[in-house]
């Protein structure tokens, strides 16, 4: 885990997400304490619980692109779930334990690729060799030569002689001069028996099972391909890079990572939230929190990897709360999140930021693509603000749905420049605030219209 002080955490997040300063700081904290954990003496370390959080907002001010960005800053195994998808034990749906088995299942395949990468110089080395031997079949081996009987002078003129021509196939094939050729090589068939199972709660782990039972029941037959020579490579190389990755190890990483710094997003928890109604379609939302509060509080979940501990792993969960609120969650899981952040709705002030300072911001994503038409699209600076006071405007008239509504406002700005494109290479198009009111105001002015379309 790096070691990023909160004031750095704070300042990478507003690299990407405006404004919500306070809940920056919580997750800032939450993070550094994780560090802090790991640097205090083992047997107080197992004491130190992470400190949970929940963050309460609309819909598209930033809650998930907060916990997203901090889990890539970390360098940890992060998932997002919705709570809403996860039934009581014994109803139709997702247990919330698979929670547990994807965000290990994601740790594995991040540990496996991190190895795998570690190891590609040796894996390309090992790949054309084996390319090579592909380009150049080799003689008769001299294994069949009765003991003793040395080679003739002629079998060590040949031995050289093709020495130094696999030399010149090398040079080519690093030169890329032969990279228009086709060769047939041998890729795992990755087809196995069907099996049909019924579906059922937690029974998305057994078609997993299933299939890592019967791929190592049956050998894994190899079909012939014909491919050029650069993907030839990139295959040989994926191969080579498997066999020299330790998989024991890679799970004991994974498991480790898992457990000390995995990060666990939990959205719409709102929708979960209130007590028993008794009959209904809510009937299982309080069941649901009380097979949640084992796993936050801290328990073993099995998995395909072996058992994992939650004691340690952050969650962070998220929600609207117009109707319900925290308090209405039962009070042990309350307990489990002692921080709350609220977040609050952006203003047209806000959107001009998003569209225009983080590093994704929307107008350079649209202005890139663009280019690659060969069309020079510009912005002027009226037309961002008056882009930006419509999204409010909507936002405010209709449902707020935050930073969201500045991709339907742009798609629809930009439809007919996007629609032209391919035809109007060269040309540039400067968008002011001229042209945003002419395509956006009779649609804001219909307030049914704009209930469809924007």
């Amino acid at each position: 885990m790096r070691a990023f002080t909160p004031k750095q955490i704070v300042a990478e997040l507003d690299r990407y997400v405006i404004g919500q300063n306070e809940a920056k700081r919580a997750v800032a904290i939450a993070l550094r304490n994780r560090w802090r954990r790991q640097q205090v003496p083992e047997e107080l370390r197992d004491e130190i619980a992470p400190k949970n959080i929940i963050m309460i907002g609309p819909t598209g001010v930033g809650k998930t692109e907060i916990a997203r960005r901090l889990a890539k800053l970390a360098q940890a195994p992060f998932i997002k779930v919705e709570a809403s998808k996860f039934t009581e034990v014994g109803y139709v749906g997702r247990d919330v334990e698979s929670m547990i088995r994807d965000l290990t299942e994601l740790a594995v395949t991040m540990v496996k690729e991190e190895e795998m990468r570690s190891v590609e110089a040796r894996a390309l080395e090992a790949a054309e060799e084996r390319l090579l031997d592909l380009l150049l079949p080799g003689p008769v081996s001299t294994e069949s030569r009765p003991e003793g009987r040395p080679g003739s002078a002629g079998d060590l003129e040949a031995r050289e002689a093709r020495r130094e021509t696999r030399e010149k196939i090398r040079n080519l094939l690093r030169q890329g001069r032969l990279d228009e050729r086709f060769v047939e090589i041998e890729v795992p068939d990755s087809k196995i028996p069907v099996v049909e199972i019924f579906s059922g709660s937690g029974m998305e782990e057994m078609d997993v099972q299933i299939k890592d039972l019967f791929g190592n029941i049956f050998p894994r037959k190899r079909k012939r391909r014909k491919v050029k020579i650069p993907e030839a490579l990139q295959i040989l190389t994926q191969e080579e890079a498997q066999k020299l990755v330790d998989m024991d190890k890679v799970i004991k990483v994974a498991l480790e990572r898992v457990q000390q710094s995995g990060i666990l997003f939990i959205d719409e928890l709102d929708k979960i939230a209130g007590r028993e109604a008794g009959h209904g379609p809510d009937v299982s939302r309080e069941g649901v929190q009380r097979d949640l509060l084992p796993i936050v509080e801290g328990s073993s979940v099995t998995t395909k990897y072996g058992m994992v501990r939650t004691d340690h792993i952050l969650f962070i969960a998220a929600g609207a709360f117009h109707v319900s609120k925290p308090s209405d969650l039962i009070p042990e899981l309350q307990g489990r999140f002692p921080i709350r952040v609220e977040l609050r709705s952006l203003t047209a002030e806000d959107f001009v930021r998003i569209l225009t300072e983080p590093r994704n911001a929307l107008v350079t994503q649209y202005v890139e693509m663009m280019k690659t038409e060969g069309v020079t699209l510009e912005f002027t600076r009226d037309a961002v603000e008056k882009i930006a006071y419509v999204a409010a405007e909507v936002n405010q008239r209709t449902e707020d749905i935050g930073a969201r509504r500045l991709y339907t406002i742009m798609e629809h700005l930009l439809e007919d420049i996007s629609f032209e494109a391919p035809e109007r290479s060269g040309e540039r198009v400067v968008i002011d605030a001229a042209y945003v009111e002419g395509k956006l105001r009779p649609l804001v002015k219909d307030e049914d219209l704009s209930r469809y379309i924007l």
